[in-house]
């Protein structure tokens, strides 16, 4: 294979400068405002495919916007398809006054650029495609067969992308998917994802009265709003730490013991965590660690709460109405489906009958795991060796996204190659991407199409599901 080290040190600047250019265009896709920047970056991404030698084109779900489309079938029918999958969109820049230099003005320095999209996602796509650029450039073709999905709406929650896969599916159609949109735990600690958690979203909506009513002169007799909602919300979680909703655990996949000795040789410390984050305790379900907890098992969080008088000075009422907003983050193989009626007749079933309820969901994201013994991995994992000098990690994600919506469309596993780390300041003021990774992540991508060309891995990759 062509020398992907040789062409890192000879085209650095280069590859800086030419993806500072696209982290320049305010790509922000919860933004009306910004819907032709939107369109911009996917056009300039695009640019920057065909220039590698990918045959591209910008499609768009109806609605929806903009996403990338690239391909490069040249390595024959008896080598896998890797379909890789990004985004071009990013974060609103908010707050303004907090960056160092402007968000969408790339700035290098301390080693890093400096711009909103810098590591999420657009420096971890920009790695994948100048990778392919240098092979196709020296080589003349590629290992395997290789796609891209740049979609243009993760940062608004990818609305249309059932849609865009119901629409476009058979041309996306792969052995792999691999995902370039996750991080690393440490610089010096390589590491892969193998599991996105999953979501579902409610507000409850509880009424005791027709009106608010004076608490001087119907206090001590009638029920209070809030009251009957905190008393609600406190009974989520036993003593123990468990969701106390009956069936919540049933199918849960729980984490292996190769999956726990993983996390526990990650360089985790609680104190650090509760020093960064400014509380006094980390809380949870017993039998598993702060790091097992935020990634691997299910939680609940109550993440608003209103009703009532809460304006200056008093006002002496007993509310009539109270409102929260809660969330579920959910691990393989929980189903938004089947978890929201047993959320729904919990709350029914835990509030008096003088109380009405209603319980509004707001949807769920599926959760996605691949098992660390998948020869995708375990390929990833040797491309990542190679280029990190380490033997990489594995560890899951606690955050959620629309992974397990392309495995359900396209059948095929997820395989996660990221370099972001936990100082890049991903959808905060000042993110940045440490150069040295962004070179490393070229490596990385290079050496794993190469290790899922290899006989044994390519016919486990096209051997049929199950």
């Amino acid at each position: 294979m062509a020398d992907i080290d040789a062409f890192v040190q000879a085209e650095a600047d280069a590859l800086v400068r030419e993806l500072s250019e696209w982290c320049a265009i305010p790509s922000i896709s919860s933004d009306p405002e910004r819907a032709g920047d939107v369109r911009r970056s996917a056009e300039h991404l695009a640019g920057l495919m065909e220039a590698a030698g990918l045959d591209t084109e910008v499609l768009a779900a109806d609605g929806g916007l903009p996403a990338v489309y690239g391909e490069w079938l040249g390595a024959g029918t008896d080598a896998p398809t890797i379909t890789v999958y990004g985004h071009h969109d990013v974060q609103p820049a908010d707050p303004l006054e907090e960056w160092a230099t402007p968000p969408f003005e790339p700035t290098v320095r301390d080693g890093c650029l400096h711009a909103r999209g810098a590591s999420d996602d657009k420096g971890q796509i920009h790695f994948q495609v100048s990778a392919i650029r240098h092979l196709l450039a020296a080589d003349g073709r590629l290992p395997v067969n290789v796609k891209f999905f740049v979609e243009g709406e993760e940062e608004s929650g990818s609305p249309t992308i059932d849609a865009f896969l119901g629409e476009h599916a058979d041309r996306l159609a792969c052995d792999l998917i691999l995902v370039s949109d996750t991080g690393m735990v440490a610089e010096d600690v390589p590491s892969l994802v193998t599991a996105m958690r999953g979501l579902i979203y409610f507000q409850v909506d509880l009424r005791t009265a027709p009106a608010d009513l004076h608490s001087g002169s119907f206090g001590g007799a009638v029920p209070n709003a809030i009251a009957e909602l905190v008393t609600l919300l406190a009974g989520l979680k036993d003593e123990a730490g468990r969701i106390t909703i009956p069936g919540w655990y049933d199918d849960v996949v729980a984490l292996t013991d190769e999956e726990r000795a993983n996390m526990a040789a990650l360089p985790f410390d609680p104190d650090q965590l509760k020093a960064v984050t400014g509380v006094g305790a980390l809380p949870g379900e017993d039998g598993y660690t702060p790091l097992e907890r935020m990634s691997g098992r299910p939680t609940a969080d109550v993440n608003g709460i209103w009703g009532g008088f809460s304006g200056v000075g008093t006002k002496t009422i007993i509310p009539a109405t109270a409102h929260a907003k809660v969330s579920f983050r959910l691990v393989a193989d929980q189903e938004p489906a089947r978890l929201e009626p047993l959320f729904e007749r919990w709350v029914r079933d835990r509030v008096p009958d003088h109380v009405e309820v209603s319980v509004r969901s707001y949807g769920g994201v599926k959760p996605a795991r691949t098992p660390l013994d998948h020869p995708g991995n375990r390929a990833a994992a040797k491309a990542v060796a190679r280029a990190f000098g380490k033997d990489p990690l594995f560890y899951r994600e606690g955050g959620s996204g629309p992974e397990r919506a392309l495995s359900d469309a396209l059948g095929a596993a997820c395989v996660y190659l990221g370099v972001m780390l936990p100082e890049d300041r991903v959808h905060a003021p000042n993110e940045r991407l440490l150069l040295a990774h962004y070179y490393r992540g070229v490596r990385a991508a290079a050496y794993a199409f190469e290790e899922f060309a290899k006989p044994e891995v390519a016919t486990a990759l096209r051997a049929p599901a199950g």
